[in-house]
């Protein structure tokens, strides 16, 4: 036995040498044990003697077990650790629960007790998150660690502008990066699991949840699902600096009916394949390590209770590895649903569906033990979950480095820098009449809103750690660009309720002005989780300021700073200049200043379509077409406000027809599709030129009238022209039938690159068979 030991630890010392030599372990993963880890973060552990001995247990007078063995794979990690937990702590696993204020309370001894998985929240720091993992590692039975969880929306400490704004860049590597960031200041902080990025379809501006999306297309919102991942988890997500992702929710949440939170969705087979699905598999062709159920019934079927999504789209159909987490409570809600009839119900029906880990509600804690007893869940079931939460945990490294040390902290220079590059990439500029922007220095600016000198709503929705007190606001940023400007100042209104005191005030200010930039747009709290709206017109006071603001003739420049689309019609007619700048985050002012000066010329595009009213709703771009395609409202026309795609810059891009390299395709060749731009203005550019696709016929179903399927940034001096191309083989021109397979018929299809969805005149191909 003694021979075997001394093998078995000059084999793994000469195999870390090799590694340490070789340069591919780093200085904080070599031969660190978790003692030694627990003492680099500031803890007093209570049984170092465990442990001091490196690879070697002293106290089992042998070689450590394999599960906490690094030397041992992965697979064998798990089945091991799995057979060596009792029922009850298995059960554990499958819990996470709310961050308690301090490691010594009920929390605690059910750690020790192995009665809990996962704890979901954060502090600014690692200390209470190292005491738990302390408890977890030294005091329970195996020393299982648990796993940290939060919701890093859009940005950690530094706070980046709302993801629905970060779509409007059309630039997955920008989003790469900025995740990068977030991992990194979040890492830092004691959290390993990110419950993000949010990848839902949504077509309804009233729902508040559009802030933390990706908005209305499937095709960009996959890409940029595909990047988020890649930012948080990088190639390894056990790496220092980088934390598990989480893709959610799972699926159809963004269609809740009237836009009312949580509420139910129906979707056809055929939307739910090819809309709503397509930006969650990309996500988990990246490698997501985990998805997140929806609160929402799809279907007649509760997403967290749904086993067709959950397990034959899922893992039988696109060979997801991980685990799945309930969203809050959505366990115990299959009651609210009408789906379970009770709390034992609601744990049965939800594990057997693929729900892995119970979010908050303990159905799984209090009716899993009867109900294996009773044989109603088989244990094979509640093995299966706990396997996928502690592969999780073994690619994190939690078993081998399960406290977060004290390391030096990210860079906050860089992330606040990359925060307002972004808060600029995010505005959209969507009118600007006889060159008014950008805006020079000199001469007179009123300074007018209730979000002109405004740090906390700014922010937006899910702001993490972000601190309001260092928020760039716009007044500060518009002053700091515009050096020898003369500045007036009036809010005019407050942002939501009656008061207008302060209107008269505004056009005083106003008159005096050559120039007036008008901050207009909605609270934070708006937006987000259980935040929907019924009208999407500017809240309070807000219209009424504005028409007394246009009434005196001074040319206004609107800046809008919310967290969804808002029908503003008289607005945009009215204004000069219209930016919308969603919730920039915490370089607000400094980024949209960029803008308005020119330091950055604009290049973001719409990823939703705006509506003129509530009553167009819905109004996406990729819609089918109909019987009768024709026809406006009574009150008004049936197209949007403002197109999917839609953008303006500083300069003026020409578009040449699209050109085809051939009238057909073959059903193994290529087609390339090619148009000829030009900046016609005289300033330098940057063109979002968008390649949309129609199947005038699909059996598998109708396919709609435009779909996004590429999109290339071209930056071009004045009067330069470029030829853009993009090239489609016949797998580009498929689609998803009910089923899930992949098909790609024969026919007629249509194709045109435009500056928008609404814009271009298709020219016609054929796909042989």
């Amino acid at each position: 036995m003694d021979l075997h030991r001394n093998f078995l630890l000059a084999r793994r010392l000469l195999f870390l040498a090799g590694c340490a030599a070789a340069g591919t372990l780093s200085a904080q993963v070599n031969l660190q044990s978790p003692v030694v880890a627990g003492e680099r973060a500031g803890l007093k552990l209570q049984r170092p003697e465990i442990y001091r001995a490196g690879w070697i247990d002293l106290n089992k007078n042998g070689v450590k077990d394999p599960y906490e063995d690094p030397a041992q794979p992965l697979a064998a990690r798990v089945e091991d650790l799995l057979q060596r937990l009792t029922p009850a702590e298995r059960i554990g696993q499958l819990e996470q629960v709310l961050l308690p204020k301090t490691s010594t309370g009920p929390e605690a001894a059910l750690v020790a007790a192995g009665g809990f998985g996962s704890f979901l929240g954060a502090a600014p720091d690692p200390g209470l998150r190292n005491q738990l993992q302390r408890v977890a590692v030294e005091e329970s039975r195996l020393g299982v660690p648990l796993i940290f969880g939060f919701d890093v929306i859009h940005g950690f400490r530094t706070t980046f502008p709302i993801p629905l704004g970060l779509s409007c860049a059309w630039d997955p590597a920008l989003l790469e990066r900025i995740e990068t960031a977030a991992a990194a200041e979040a890492a830092a902080a004691g959290i390993d699991w990110a419950f993000a990025p949010m990848v839902d379809i949504a077509r309804d501006p009233r729902w508040g949840r559009i802030a933390e999306g990706n908005g209305e297309d499937p095709y960009l919102g996959g890409l940029l699902a595909a990047a988020a991942v890649r930012g948080f988890q990088g190639a390894d997500f056990g790496q220092p600096g980088r934390i598990a992702a989480c893709l959610k929710h799972y699926v159809g949440y963004g269609a809740a009916e009237g836009g009312r939170d949580y509420n139910t969705t129906e979707i056809g087979l055929p939307t739910l394949r090819n809309v709503y699905l397509p930006p969650f598999k990309a996500g988990v062709d990246a490698g997501a390590a985990t998805v997140m159920s929806a609160f929402n019934c799809l279907n007649g079927v509760p997403a967290s209770g749904n086993r067709f999504t959950l397990t034959t789209v899922l893992r039988e159909q696109w060979g997801f590895a991980g685990f799945v987490v309930s969203d809050w409570e959505s366990v115990g809600e299959l009651i609210h649903h009408g789906y379970a009839a009770d709390r034992a119900g609601a744990a049965a029906t939800a594990l057997a569906a693929g729900v892995d880990m119970e979010m908050v509600s303990t159905t799984y804690r209090t009716e899993l033990p009867a109900l294996l007893a009773s044989g109603r869940v088989p244990a094979a079931v509640v093995d299966e979950a706990v396997r996928r939460i502690l592969r999780v945990k073994f690619r994190k490294g939690l078993f081998d480095r399960p406290y977060t040390a004290a390391p030096a902290q990210p860079d906050r220079a860089a992330a606040i820098a990359l925060a307002r590059e972004a808060a600029a990439r995010a505005c959209v500029l969507v009118k600007n009449d006889r060159g008014i922007l950008p805006l020079r220095p000199g001469g007179t600016v009123a300074l007018i809103g209730p979000l002109a000198d405004n740090q906390a709503e700014l922010l937006g929705c899910w702001n993490a750690l972000g601190d309001a007190k260092e928020v760039v606001t716009l007044r500060a940023g518009i002053v700091a660009a515009l050096h020898g400007t003369e500045f007036h100042r009036a809010q005019g209104c407050s942002l939501t309720g009656d008061d207008r005191g302060g209107i008269a005030e505004a056009v005083v200010a106003a008159k005096k002005a050559d120039v007036v930039i008008l901050a207009l747009g909605e609270p934070l709290l708006w937006s987000g989780e259980a935040n929907f709206r019924s009208d999407l017109g500017l809240p309070g006071r807000q219209q009424e300021l504005f028409d007394r603001i246009a009434a005196t003739g001074r040319p206004i420049v609107t800046v809008i700073l919310a967290g969804r689309p808002l029908a503003i019609p008289t607005v945009l007619a009215k204004s000069a200049a219209v930016l919308v700048a969603w919730h920039p985050g915490v370089q607000a002012g400094a980024g949209i200043a960029d803008v308005l000066t020119g330091a950055v010329p604009p290049s973001g595009r719409l990823t939703t379509s705006w509506p003129r009213s509530v009553g167009q709703l819905p109004v996406h771009y990729n819609h089918l077409n109909t019987s009768r395609p024709f026809g406006d409202y009574k009150d008004g026309p049936r197209d949007p406000l403002l197109p999917f795609g839609f953008g303006l810059t500083y300069t003026k891009f020409a578009y040449g027809p699209t050109k085809l390299s051939a009238a057909a395709l073959a059903p193994d060749g290529a087609i390339e599709a090619t148009v000829a731009l030009r900046n016609a203005g005289a300033q330098a550019g940057t063109e979002v030129a968008q390649l949309y696709l129609r199947a005038h016929a699909c059996s598998a179903g109708a396919r709609p009238i435009r779909e996004l399927k590429g999109f290339q940034r071209v930056t071009l001096a004045p009067g330069e022209s470029k030829d853009v191309t993009f090239r489609l083989t016949p797998h580009d021109l498929g689609c998803w039938t009910v089923d899930g397979a992949w098909v790609v018929e024969p026919g007629r299809y249509g194709l045109v690159i435009a500056p928008d969805s609404a814009s271009g005149e298709m020219v016609d191909f054929t796909l042989q068979p």
